[in-house]
This record gives structure tokens, C-alpha cells and sequence, in this order.
């Protein structure tokens, strides 16, 4: 078994080195999202959104699920005790207190009070 953790630690780099990707990844940490709840957060193409997730996914920094037509993502447990897990909760603290992701904080609150028919028309 290799434990080389380069790759890993690159990839992540990579994943967080979008804003959009970093917003998106911050607004699930309060739990579940469905993709089209995060396209209207972010305001983006859902080609472009499903790009950013891609990139988090591979990375290793969000999971994801399909039930019926929409996917899911959530950020892994944080009681896993990998890299990841100590890596989103750093970021998560740090982030915490940024005027964008307060802003995005509350959007997601309005967004997910409305029903997912609603949402993703």
C-alpha cells in the first residue's frame, strides 16, 4: 500500500483554488445540498457547477449521491480521522467569519426553505 500523500494534498490545493469551488464547499457544511440548490446559490451554469463539484469530488472534499434525478453533496464525516477531515475543518474555521460566506450562509437558509420542485425547475 503507498502512502504517498502528495497527490492527495495537490489535488485539494487545486479544489480550493476557485472561489466558487470554495463557496460551494462552505455552504455544505452545514449538511446536504442538492446541485441545484448550490447553481442557485452560486449563480452559475449547471455545467459549471457540476464541473466545481467534479473537482471538489475528486479531491476527495465532498460526496455525493443520486436519488432519482438530483445529486446530492455533503462534506465527508468529520470524524473520520484523515487528512481531509482535519484539512475541511481548517479551512471551515478559518472561513467562518468572511463577509461572502456569512452572505452565503443565509442564502443557503433561504434556498433550502423552499421546496426542491421549486428550486429545480
Amino acid at each position: 500500500m503507498t502512502t504517498e500523500r502528495m497527490p492527495q494534498l495537490n489535488k485539494a490545493g487545486m479544489a480550493f483554488s476557485d472561489p466558487n469551488r470554495v463557496r460551494a464547499f462552505m455552504a455544505l457544511r452545514n449538511g446536504e445540498l442538492c446541485v441545484c440548490q448550490l447553481i442557485e446559490l452560486l449563480k452559475l451554469a449547471p455545467s459549471t457547477v457540476s464541473k466545481h463539484m467534479s473537482v471538489l469530488k475528486d479531491a476527495g472534499l465532498v460526496l455525493s449521491r443520486k436519488d432519482s434525478r438530483w445529486v446530492y453533496y455533503r462534506i465527508p464525516d468529520k470524524d473520520t480521522g484523515t487528512f481531509i477531515s482535519a484539512l475541511t475543518g481548517i479551512v471551515a474555521d478559518y472561513l467562518e467569519r468572511d463577509l461572502t460566506i456569512k452572505r452565503d450562509a443565509k442564502a443557503v437558509l433561504k434556498i433550502t426553505s423552499m421546496s426542491l420542485s421549486e428550486t429545480c425547475k
